[in-house]
């Protein structure tokens, strides 16, 4: 039966990420409380949220520590405007981010979701080379299979095809260069030498328009959106190196790899190397509120300073900044420092992969790969069969996990609370849901194939 909030929902609410002719067939799931790892439904039934609700919850749902901190900030000052206005939350969270990066990342800029925060990073910037008398430079480089976000400068930089193709018309146009994805490898090279591969092509591309390209973007680490797809650290050493020597800017997109996601708080640390402008969002406020910023090195910051006011950065929002917000993030600064919570995630992480290695070797299976508190695996082809994202998905809430696959790559972005009972409980759930649904006849073998979502 339907509950009422269903219905409701259906009736009223245009969903993300949702083609809502459909939605009647996947109703979304009526959740009204949550706890932990769990999140519960109208007639009381749980769902391990093996995702993170969408890459955000770090620690849980209804933390008692940082529903103390917004409730504290809450009586005290839920806002007030970062224009002409300064509060603690904000200066205390751009102290400690940077702190963080060693102070290579001097200044931060507040947002509120991932999108607008690359949106900020990209006009900074051109506004940078602007400013410094090199107006041409006013072109971007993005990796193939890259995800920046759905607003049209983060969409003109991006490339999953169902999420940009309506939109291309009205897109600037961007370089694409080659990914370097790992699962590329030809017979006998190494995630290695696949990354140089992808650096050569870079390198080739800004050999002749340098001149042009104020900056490339990408992911570090991992690809999110187009299935999980890791690359070797080797990657960000070269295009850091190429970005140098071509005098072109280097963003890093850690809006789902940040804050501890690859075993590092920032994932471009693994390499070693520190962008010129860093993104960062999901995970920051711990799943509670919408936040994003843009951390810059202070050069970018200091091409800004000018008595003239159209020099300036003057991107805004009536929240940037918002107290709530902020305080959040600190409380979520404060889990990592007092809590150690990246030995925990490794220990975790360690039994979370044994449990899992049966799939390693399951022929039905093919590039299974870790990193960090990040698993996936890909279903194959050959066996996925139509619908296959939304038939796990559904398989999946009858074993009491809420998880999305992405096409055929199924992928676990738990929360990092997980401990010795649930992390085998977890690896039993998914591949006990794989074998369901792998065993199963699909019901709707004459539908087209539902486009891949996170």
């Amino acid at each position: 039966m339907t509950s009422s909030l269903v219905t409701r929902s259906l009736a009223h609410i245009w969903h993300p990420c949702t083609q809502m002719q459909r939605a009647a067939q996947v109703p979304p799931l009526p959740i009204v409380r949550g706890q932990g790892v769990w999140l519960f439904d109208e007639d009381g039934k749980r769902y391990f949220d093996a995702i993170s609700s969408w890459w955000v919850n770090l620690f849980g749902h209804a933390d008692a520590r940082i529903n103390a901190a917004i409730k504290d900030q809450l009586d005290t000052l839920p806002h007030v405007m970062l224009a002409g206005c300064t509060h603690a939350p904000a200066v205390e969270l751009a102290e400690r981010l940077s702190a963080l990066t060693g102070g290579v990342l001097g200044h931060c800029f507040f947002a509120s979701d991932g999108a607008s925060a690359v949106e900020i990073a990209l006009k900074m910037a051109f506004h940078h080379w602007r400013n410094r008398g090199q107006g041409d430079k006013r072109e971007f480089v993005c990796l193939r299979q890259g995800y920046h976000g759905e607003t049209l400068g983060a969409l003109a930089v991006t490339d999953v095809q169902i999420f940009r193709d309506a939109y291309d018309p009205l897109l600037m146009r961007s370089h694409q260069v080659m990914s370097p994805d790992a699962r590329q490898a030809l017979p006998g090279e190494s995630a290695a030498d696949v990354a140089q591969r992808a650096a050569a092509e870079l390198q080739a591309l800004l050999e002749q328009r340098h001149g042009q390209i104020a900056a490339i973007i990408l992911e570090p680490l991992v690809q999110g959106a187009c299935g999980m797809a890791m690359h070797d650290p080797a990657y960000l050493r070269a295009v850091r190196a190429l970005c140098d020597r071509y005098q072109v800017l280097l963003i890093a997109d850690e809006i789902a790899v940040g804050c501890g996601r690859t075993g590092t708080f920032f994932a471009v640390e693994q390499a070693g190397i520190w962008p010129d402008l860093l993104c960062l969002s999901k995970g920051i406020s711990g799943g509670y509120l919408p936040l994003s910023l843009v951390l810059s090195r202070d050069s970018v910051y200091e091409a800004f300073l000018d008595d003239n006011v159209a020099r300036g950065f003057l991107h805004s929002h009536s929240y940037t900044g918002n107290a709530l917000a902020c305080r959040a993030a600190l409380a979520v600064l404060d889990r990592f420092a007092q809590d150690g919570v990246l030995a925990h995630n490794r220990l975790q992480a360690a039994t979370l992969s044994a449990a899992l290695a049966p799939l390693q070797s399951d022929p039905r299976v093919e590039n299974f790969r870790h990193l960090g508190m990040i698993w996936a695996f890909d279903v194959r082809e050959s066996l996925a069969g139509p619908r296959f994202a939304e038939r796990f998905h559904l398989a999946g809430r009858a074993r009491e996990l809420l998880i999305r696959p992405i096409g055929r790559t199924v992928y676990l972005l738990p929360p990092y609370l997980l401990d010795d009972t649930l992390s085998p409980w977890l690896a039993r759930q998914v591949m006990a849901t794989l074998d369901d649904v792998l065993n199963q006849a699909p019901t709707d073998a004459d539908r087209p194939p539902e486009p891949p979502t996170a």
